[in-house]
């Protein structure tokens, strides 16, 4: 579906570019956004590289250990049926990690890994479970202690204080955090009332 959206926004805008006569306009933009994506893409990997390595190194060191026990409390409420020492709840720790460090393409294949543990665990399901729920809002709705690619984003494009934003970051992300976190739990609660 978003293949078809994306292709009508691109024959829209030829349209408007040919009807309104900016059709230089039009292939300037596109060869200079090429470069420009181009650019982009080698310094968010640069990043990435970077990062992932930190997030390695991290794990090997036992500091992401140290962030499960910090929040070993929370998750414990939040995912009950999981064992703390097990595999899947050291990926979901490792997901939250590079969450808080604003490595949302890092966490990616843990949460993927985690995923595939709470599914599982819930039996191989079609219907997502209350664990499977919760984690994909904490995956989506992630609390970000340092935005490393907002941060890396705003340097390329110019900015000369790229992390003045870190406030609002948390503000931002810890009350997203907090509602959506709310909404699920009170939902997976409603739902198994009403059954």
């Amino acid at each position: 579906m978003l293949n078809y959206i994306w292709s009508a926004i691109v024959v829209a805008s030829i349209i408007c570019s040919v009807v309104c006569g900016n059709t230089q306009e039009l292939s300037t933009a596109v060869i200079d956004s090429g470069a420009a994506a181009i650019e982009l893409l080698i310094t968010m990997a640069g990043v990435m590289c970077l990062w992932s390595g930190i997030m390695k190194i991290a794990e090997k060191s036992g500091f992401t250990a140290l962030i499960a026990k910090v929040f070993l409390p929370l998750l414990r409420l939040l995912f009950p049926n999981l064992d703390p020492q097990g595999e899947t709840f050291g990926s979901i720790t490792m997901n939250i990690s590079a969450n808080l460090l604003g490595l949302g393409n890092t966490a990616t294949p843990f949460g993927l890994k985690a995923m595939q543990g709470l599914n599982k665990l819930n039996g191989g399901s079609k219907t997502a479970s209350d664990e499977m729920v919760i984690f994909v809002v904490m995956n989506t709705a992630s609390l970000q202690l340092l935005p490393t690619m907002l941060g890396t984003l705003r340097q390329s494009y110019g900015s000369k204080a790229p992390f003045e934003i870190m406030t609002c970051v948390w503000i931002s992300s810890a009350c997203a955090l907090a509602v959506a976190l709310t909404l699920a739990i009170g939902l997976n609660k409603f739902k198994v009332g009403r059954k």
